[in-house]
């Protein structure tokens, strides 16, 4: 672990800087990755079962064929951006992603990572409706709790008042609804997704319909714990926004890049998005890079005689990223990383189930593919604890025992607390079960830390 003096000039994001130092919390500094593993200054061994932050999808042991591989690009090119030109590595990741894309998906416009694409996917819906006559349509439709980004846009978009009140009026008039938390409501199945769609459409009828430009949503929401919606939901979704001419933006900048098993989690519940966003996973995290994929009507009203898009990011699409993002698209496909996810999500639902559910600080076990949360609840079942206790849960007890037990997972408090996880796509059932292992000797220890009894 590293010392105040090691770290001074350093300040780390969504942190309580001043809580490390002398008399404070220990800083956990990693110099080190193999496999699914992660390896400190002490050379302490933790299984990284959050995926470096939902990012690092194939694991720590690709660094030297993306190390060629960028090597190869900086030897042709060493940069260039996409303003006006272009490079061929670009061109392909556009093509490749293109190719993978849900239907109806045209074009990819690159950045730098998963805030910057969620507002470059707004300014693309908004020139869109300019394109269409329209510019009028100035609100944005989003749900409670959701997190979309810390840029002045994107944080207009998030649903949690806590991140955005510091930071004046929301750029952006924004509109919430309620998330898909089947966990928190009285309805189930049919009923939940008819009040939610109802909902949705009365907000809509409410802000004006014309005035409105996107809904945006994840596929599975990531903030409040992985939140999956009911069946019909998404189905519903796209009909209302077709009757009053909105676009809809699926933001898989956790969700996509292989996280469900498939390219992208739209394909996975059935979304047919106008725009998608996506980062983190799409080089694996070997390097920054995000991108807005554009379905057939965005893209054609951006390539209109006179149109310019209004919009561009200095590294957005840099040459070594893009080199870097084409071979982690070659990895997923040579090494079966979507498969591994597809044949193993069901094992590792039914792992968290066995060995999760039993506690007496579990109440709710949810998810898909390689990414669930466990929410916590004093008794196991619907209740809530009181704000002291999620404070100590979430700040204190779990993150300490997390790296008692040497696993690295989240802490979230952005609702209800939760537990959550994200392993390496590459992980196997072994790796899974230390996974889940660790997680449940975690969960019990703040159990009895927090006073419950089984």
């Amino acid at each position: 672990m590293a010392e105040m003096s090691d770290r001074s000039n350093l300040l780390l994001h969504f942190t309580a800087n001043g809580a490390y130092g002398p008399g404070g919390s220990e800083l956990l500094v990693l110099e080190r990755g193999e496999g699914p593993y992660v390896f400190d200054t002490d050379g302490r061994r933790y299984v990284d079962g959050l995926s470096s932050l939902f990012c690092s999808q194939i694991g720590y042991s690709y660094g030297e064929e993306m190390a060629a591989a960028a090597a190869a690009q900086l030897g042709r090119l060493s940069f260039n951006t996409n303003w006006a030109t272009a490079h061929p590595p670009a061109i392909e990741l556009a093509s490749a992603l293109v190719e993978r894309a849900p239907a109806g998906m045209a074009a990819a416009f690159f950045t730098s990572g998963g805030s910057e694409s969620v507002e470059a996917a707004w300014k693309m819906a908004r020139q869109y409706h300019l394109a269409n006559g329209e510019p009028q349509r100035t609100k944005a439709i989003a749900r409670d709790i959701a997190y979309h980004g810390v840029t002045l846009g994107a944080l207009s978009f998030t649903g949690v008042p806590r991140f955005k009140e510091p930071f004046g009026r929301p750029a952006i008039d924004t509109r919430h609804v309620s998330n898909t938390n089947s966990f928190r409501s009285p309805l189930g199945g049919e009923e939940l997704t008819t009040a939610l769609l109802e909902e949705l459409d009365r907000a809509i009828e409410e802000e004006g319909p014309d005035q409105v430009a996107i809904v945006i949503a994840e596929p599975i929401q990531n903030a409040g714990g992985c939140l999956v919606a009911p069946p019909g939901y998404w189905q519903g979704v796209r009909q209302i926004c077709d009757r009053y001419g909105i676009l809809l933006i699926a933001d898989e900048v956790i969700a996509g890049c292989g996280r469900l098993g498939r390219w992208f989690a739209s394909d996975h519940y059935g979304i047919r998005p106008d725009l998608i966003t996506i980062a983190k996973g799409l080089t694996s995290a070997y390097a920054p890079m995000g991108a807005v994929i554009a379905g057939d009507r965005v893209a054609e009203a951006l390539r209109r005689p006179g149109v310019s898009l209004l919009h561009g990011i200095t590294f957005g699409g840099h040459p070594l990223c893009a080199a870097i993002a084409l071979q982690n698209v070659e990895i997923f496909e040579r090494d079966g990383v979507l498969e591994n996810v597809r044949r193993r999500g069901s094992y590792l639902r039914d792992r968290l189930e066995q060995k999760l559910r039993p506690l007496p600080i579990v109440g709710d076990l949810r998810g898909d593919g390689f990414f669930f949360a466990a929410e916590m609840t004093p008794d196991g079942g619907e209740g809530r604890f009181e704000s002291d206790q999620v404070a100590r849960l979430v700040r204190e007890i779990v993150p300490r025992l997390l790296l008692e037990r040497g696993l690295i997972a989240r802490a979230d408090d952005r609702g209800d607390p939760v537990l959550q996880i994200a392993p390496p796509l590459i992980s196997d059932d072994a790796v899974l079960d230390e996974v889940v292992d660790a997680m449940r000797d975690v969960l019990a220890a703040a159990g009895d830390e927090i006073g419950l009894t089984a």
